[in-house]
């Protein structure tokens, strides 16, 4: 129904649609957290490259951490309450230019530890959050009061937010920092306890697999990045054109394991989506880091890294384990025999050991490879209990 003013009323979604898939605005959403990722790893990069390990990590930590939240909470609203009217489109843009201030001022973070810049752009996507659950809840129906716990939560926390600005450094900081990523996560978990809104499995797994495209073209990206760089260096020729292929072989190789699974069998209660949901961090920021982690190994290689080659090579197997274990973990495991459910984690571990080899990333590619032709020999289980979206059991 539409009103006078050209309103759709934002009423639950039937999670049972059929043909429901990504829409050209979550597509275009998604674009401007290309940017948002490709600035965040290239700011690892540089911070790995320059022996800056633990705060090159610990920013990135909390930067991912806002581009993760913002995503994922834009992601499960939409396939709630998704309309396609022109007010929840100007939101949805309120929120892309968030995360543009947001992306601005990943830099400061990496190299001041300023974190004004980041939080306040993350602040504008999180307000214009509350703003499309305060507009759910006229129409949300038996799931009014869990729309008005998620915007009352949302908006108490950003001012948390702003007040920790204030915060000086330093322990006080951080303490501050885990608190309030605390109180972030307990804000969907007290809302869904009011009553579940409704989630299309297939939707909802579609825009993550989605989002890990965008990441691993951020690895392609350094696979070729390589190649260009072989083809101005005459004496590392070899290594670096050798790299370039191994990393296309890996990024191949993580999108064959991540696609393997059924996702949409992963996330039929709420303590699965939960799950599901949270443990895409470190699956997300593993497949970012690891892009970083190859220009790491080219500047190893072209002896502009303050690493040692041991050092440059576990930034590229450590997210690639990361990666493996948290697919593995959530949406293998329970569809796969005793085989795979050895091989994978183990296989995911086993890519530890590349850095003892002296040619780089080689027997990471071999690890992946076995797990890969394994995946092939063994299709996933038959849905032994299939249920609908509807059949769902509480935390």
């Amino acid at each position: 129904m539409t009103t006078r003013f050209h309103l759709t009323a934002m009423r639950p979604r039937d999670p049972e649609e059929p043909g429901r898939t990504a829409s050209t605005l979550e597509l275009f959403f998604d674009l401007v957290f290309v940017v948002a990722v490709s600035i965040a790893a290239v700011q690892l990069h540089h911070a790995l490259t320059e022996n800056h390990i633990v705060d090159g990590l610990t920013s990135y930590a909390l930067v991912f951490f806002a581009i993760w939240w913002a995503w994922m909470n834009f992601t499960w609203f939409a396939t709630s309450f998704g309309t396609d009217d022109w007010l929840y489109r100007v939101l949805t843009f309120v929120q892309m230019a968030g995360v543009l201030v947001l992306a601005a001022g990943i830099e400061p973070a990496y190299v001041d530890h300023d974190y004004v810049i980041v939080v306040v752009g993350y602040v504008i996507m999180r307000v214009a959050m509350v703003a499309q659950w305060l507009r759910a809840s006229r129409s949300a129906g038996d799931q009014r009061r869990t729309t008005q716990i998620y915007a009352g939560g949302i908006a108490f926390v950003q001012v948390l937010w702003l007040l920790w600005l204030l915060v000086p450094s330093g322990a006080p900081a951080t303490i501050g920092f885990i608190v309030l990523v605390g109180a972030e996560l307990a804000v969907p978990v007290i809302a869904e306890r009011q009553g579940n809104t409704p989630w299309h499995p297939h939707h909802i797994t579609e825009r993550y697999g989605l989002f890990t495209l965008i990441l691993l073209g951020e690895s392609l990206l350094a696979s070729s990045n390589a190649i260009i760089e072989a083809l101005h260096s005459d004496q590392e020729l070899a290594p670096l054109i050798s790299i370039a292929i191994l990393t296309f072989i890996a990024t191949a190789a993580l999108w064959w394991i991540y696609f393997w699974p059924p996702h949409h069998r992963a996330i039929g209660s709420l303590a699965e989506s939960l799950r599901y949901g949270y443990v895409h961090y470190f699956v997300f920021a593993a497949a970012g880091a690891f892009s970083a982690g190859i220009e790491v190994e080219i500047d190893a290689l072209t002896h502009h890294s303050e690493l040692t080659e041991t050092q440059a090579s576990f930034t590229v197997t450590i997210p690639i384990a990361v990666f493996i274990l948290g697919i593995w973990w959530i949406a293998i495991r329970d569809n796969a025999d005793r085989v795979v459910n050895t091989v994978v984690p183990v296989g995911a571990l086993l890519v530890l050991l590349d850095p003892i080899i002296p040619i780089p990333f080689a027997l990471t590619a071999v690890f992946l490879i076995a797990i890969v032709v394994v995946l092939v020999l063994r299709p996933p289980l038959p849905d032994s209990n299939p249920t609908t979206p509807l059949d769902r059991n509480d935390l």
